[in-house]
């Protein structure tokens, strides 16, 4: 363990161990490979892909399918990383705590922060747009609409986002009631989206044409790269599968297998979809169009079912996701307040539940509130930055790790190394600097905020700081 205060390493072994515990005040071990592999997929398959493609397509023309194979393999390298440093550290708290392990307490301080940013604020960025599409789903199915002052987004014809509230606080009371039962819900979900999709595979293929596909590259080679930028963040959601490491039978095993489970189902998935709605429309008409894979099924089959399918499935899909962002957040500040990061109360875990009551109830409210009263490209601009910076720190925890601790089992190694987690942290990186310049404003004042909170509190709480990082796990236990 580093003696400089700020690069002060959390031993690998320490981590491990009390994410060993049992008893009050330790998560319970209650999901498996295919609730695991669920929570990655609920997290990556959202609405993006339902309305990706009228962006995606007037870019690249048919060959945004390659676009789909650039931004997989880019999500690949990174998913890659997490496979291994998962097995290596089978925790909670995701690249917070591979951070800790690799790069001392300050870098995993600001990766928290950076986790907060996508997972806490993108969970109110989803919620926002729900009450859109029951509004949708009422308007087709029983000829009612919903006041747009209360379903709308604030600032763009909404007041207070209700559903948004409504679907937070049933998000919220799932997820107390105990983390298993909240995967097994996730899971069903996970199956009836999933489900959509390969209908809409399947209806979509009767009207395929192969000429559809001629011109190849309207674009250029500047338009599928373009494209695959966009389409890169339909894929973001596989990191989700890390915050569970304490909640997972046989850790090393399941997690990096769920990774790589949850990244071949979502890139052949995506790909199906983007050959078909391709080979069912001219590439040309993706321009604008609105609801486009239900339009593509209108237009296929003669009928209007398709947008009361796609319109519950995108309620479906919205309610995963928040559900499983929710999740992962508090997780997160659960290892944070362990460490000693943040305010014991985060570390509480209901002896009957088995869940961190206390922690679920401030991160709900922290949502609702964002999703009711704020306006959603506010709330989303800050996704990307969090996102890619935790994602970099990821792969450059690889590096570390293998150089550190050689001999750590692991349950998974990453193929090519170093170029795999090399090459991870450069695509990161490169993205980061597209990124527009308010974004690094508002991420310079938050890292501001995190710097104060850090210097004035965590520093000195520190449970490493106070020489009390040790096996017994320091979570306290506490009621429902």
């Amino acid at each position: 363990m580093s003696t400089t205060p700020l690069l002060r390493r959390k031993p690998v072994d320490t981590l491990i161990a009390e994410a060993a515990g049992t008893g009050t005040g330790h998560l319970r071990r209650s999901i498996g490979l295919w609730q695991l592999s669920a929570i990655g997929i609920g997290a990556t398959v959202g609405t993006g892909i339902f309305f990706v493609l009228t962006t995606s397509v007037p870019e690249a023309g048919p060959a945004v399918v390659l676009s789909f194979v650039i931004a997989a393999v880019t999500a690949g390298l990174t998913a890659l990383c997490y496979a291994e440093l998962a097995s290596a550290i089978p925790v909670s708290g995701s690249s917070y705590s591979y951070a800790y392990a690799t790069m001392g307490e300050l870098v995993a301080f600001g990766v928290g922060v950076c986790l907060l940013m996508e997972y806490g604020v993108s969970a109110s960025a989803i919620a926002v747009t729900w009450g859109q599409y029951l509004d949708q789903f009422a308007d087709l199915a029983f000829g009612l609409h919903l006041p747009a002052a209360l379903t709308a987004p604030p600032g763009e014809g909404g007041v207070f986002n209700l559903p948004a509230v409504v679907l937070v606080v049933l998000v919220t009371a799932l997820l107390i009631r105990g983390v298993g039962e909240s995967a097994k819900v996730n899971a069903v979900m996970v199956a009836i989206k999933l489900g959509i999709l390969v209908l809409f595979v399947a209806v979509g293929l009767t009207g395929f044409t192969a000429g559809n596909f001629t011109p190849f590259a309207p674009n250029g080679w500047d338009g599928v790269q373009t494209a695959a930028s966009t389409i890169f963040f339909s894929f973001i959601g596989l990191d989700a599968v890390s915050t569970a490491g304490e909640e997972v039978r046989e850790p090393r095993r399941t997690l990096p297998l769920a990774i790589l489970v949850s990244l071949v189902v979502v890139t052949v998935l995506y790909i199906a979809v983007a050959v078909t709605a391709i080979g069912a429309q001219p590439w040309q008409e993706f321009d604008g169009q609105e609801a486009g894979l239900a339009q593509i099924l209108e237009n296929v089959t003669g009928q209007t079912w398709p947008a009361l399918v796609f319109a519950a499935g995108a309620i479906i899909s919205i309610f995963s996701i928040t559900l499983v962002v929710i999740y992962g957040q508090t997780r997160i500040l659960y290892a944070m307040g362990r460490d000693g990061l943040l305010p014991r109360p985060f570390t509480r875990v209901s002896a009957r539940t088995g869940t961190p009551v206390w922690n679920t109830v401030v991160v709900g409210t922290a949502v609702a509130v964002l999703a009711a009263v704020f306006p959603l490209s506010l709330l989303a601009d800050m996704t990307s930055m969090g996102t890619l910076v935790a994602f970099t720190a990821v792969s450059v925890g690889i590096v570390v790790l293998r150089r550190t601790s050689p001999d750590l089992p692991r349950g998974f190694k990453v193929p090519f190394y170093p170029v795999t987690p090399v090459l991870s942290a450069a695509f990161c990186i490169y993205l980061i600097t597209k990124l527009h310049a308010d974004t690094f404003l508002a991420f310079a004042v938050v890292l501001a905020l995190a710097a104060v909170l850090y210097f004035t509190y965590s520093a000195k709480h520190s449970r490493l700081a106070r020489g009390s990082g040790t096996r017994d796990g320091g979570a306290q236990g506490g009621g429902a």
